[in-house]
């Protein structure tokens, strides 16, 4: 049997039953990436003897009569995060050579439940991009078609999960990172809401790995099933050790229905920024018309939901007022000119995102002090509904645009273009308020591309979009291999 594209869970049940062993998932899955990821480039930094190491001590553990949540699977792990050993660059040159002492507090959870690493996954120079191409690992292309990107900042991942290349992956998310690579490539992700999982060890090298509380930013995990990325979710989920799990622990609340009749839904087709890809909005459709044939409430509008505009505008201001923070003095400075000389009455997103990068503290406080408004709308939208259905980008996987000026780059919905960041706005619709948010595949595009949307859940509440995703898996198709 070929294992390469089983789910997790399926090959847990294999291994304790002895249908297979570790070491022979492991050397399948690095067969694989050996023979096909020539032409994928997802596999940044392979740790072939490593893994095969660890699956040997797996398979002598399950033998004592161990038993661990991922005991003897193959993994896979973004780039971004340190695991001992290897490098750790973010696709950056000046870092090509770093590399940690230890591994990331992510990457330790991974270990502990017994995961096989097989080795880390490629990514965007930074984390700064909708798709992944640097320097030192070169470019990843989408299995579906080589000529589009996989997505960014986890385009690595989601493509060697569609790929075949284990049977798990964590990335993270800040714009999306996330849920358009999923998205993309056809698999399934998951953002947790804002804090839920620690994140020491994945920041820019040469670090430190501090327990630093980031705004925006989250782990979390991708798999090729919903049930898969609740598997692994609650391996990461949890405060870091050296801070806040001092005196914490984690409970979950279960999801709030289990039968899909029970649940009620607002689904988003339009957002007032950036208009909806034909591809997108039938997917959406697709996903709206499953939910209503299982006999769940569905909404279309609702006027509580938070102002989509003003949304789209309070993110803009918080990821870039963020994303300066490394810039050299005089980039900084070119940065503040063009913001100086924008017009007053520019109120377009692209002035935006110019304006955010040179946000004031006291700019952010107001911003900040905006956003707690629209956490406060969310809160009672979710009183009334239990999930937001929406889109994760206006189009599905856009052909490779390595203009090194993203600014000068340029998104096409059905025919008409747009300024490239502006397809980040349904990210940020979760991401702003710290929402979490679950990446499911809704079928393909008519060139036969993958779309899939997202289920936006209350805060805290991850197992219900969670739970929704997976009643939705097989009324929208779920994962399939490319062809």
């Amino acid at each position: 049997m070929e294992w390469s594209f089983q789910t997790a869970e399926r090959l847990a049940a294999a291994l304790r039953a002895g249908e297979v062993t570790s070491v022979e998932l492991t050397d399948e899955a690095i067969a694989r990436i050996e023979r096909d990821d020539k032409t994928i480039n997802a596999i940044c930094v392979p740790d072939f003897d490593r893994a095969r190491a660890a699956a040997r001590g797996a398979d002598q553990a399950r033998a004592r009569g161990e038993d661990r949540p991922l005991l003897g699977i193959p993994v896979t792990v973004k780039e971004s995060y340190d695991v001992a050993g290897l490098p750790t660059t973010w696709g950056m040159p000046p870092h090509r050579d770093y590399l940690p002492a230890e591994d990331a507090v992510q990457v330790s959870r991974l270990k502990a439940a017994g995961a096989v690493v097989l080795g880390k996954t490629n990514v965007p120079v930074g984390l700064q991009d909708i798709q992944s191409f640097n320097e030192i690992y070169g470019t990843t292309n989408n299995p579906w078609d080589h000529r589009r990107t996989s997505g960014g900042s986890s385009g690595g991942s989601a493509a060697a999960l569609a790929s075949g290349f284990g049977a798990l992956s964590i990335g993270s998310d800040l714009a999306g990172s996330l849920r358009t690579p999923a998205h993309f490539c056809g698999v399934y992700a998951h953002k947790p809401t804002l804090g839920l999982a620690a994140s020491r060890g994945m920041v820019p090298p040469p670090g430190p790995a501090l327990p630093v509380e980031h705004d925006l930013a989250v782990v979390g995990p991708m798999a090729r099933s919903a049930r898969d990325l609740t598997l692994l979710l609650d391996v990461m989920a949890g405060p870091d050790p050296l801070t806040h799990g001092v005196a914490y622990r984690l409970t979950l609340p279960p999801a709030r229905h289990e039968r899909l009749g029970d649940f009620r839904v607002l689904v988003l087709e339009e957002h007032p920024v950036i208009p909806t890809g034909s591809a997108v909005r039938a997917a959406v459709n697709r996903v709206a018309d499953a939910l209503v044939d299982g006999g769940a409430r569905v909404d279309r509008d609702s006027p509580l939901l938070p102002d989509l505009t003003e949304s789209a505008l309070l993110y803009t201001k918080f990821l870039f007022s963020g994303s300066v923070a490394r810039f050299p003095v005089e980039a900084y400075e070119q940065v503040q000119a063009g913001a100086a000389a924008l017009s007053a009455d520019d109120q377009s997103l692209e002035a935006r995102l110019l304006r955010g990068m040179v946000l004031s503290h006291r700019d952010w406080i107001e911003a900040n002090t905006r956003r707690e408004l629209h956490r406060h709308g969310w809160r009672q939208l979710f009183a009334e509904y239990d999930a937001v259905v929406c889109p994760i980008t206006p189009t599905p996987a856009f052909p490779h645009d390595h203009n090194p000026d993203p600014r000068e780059r340029r998104l096409d919905i059905d025919g008409v273009a747009y300024p490239y960041f502006d397809q980040l706005v349904w990210a940020g619709l979760a991401t702003m308020p710290g929402l979490p948010s679950t990446a499911v595949p809704a079928g393909r595009s008519p060139e036969g591309l993958p779309v899939g949307v997202q289920i936006i859940g209350p805060m805290f509440e991850d197992r219900t979009p969670l739970r929704l995703a997976e009643l939705l898996e097989q009324r929208v198709g779920g994962f399939q291999a490319p062809r």
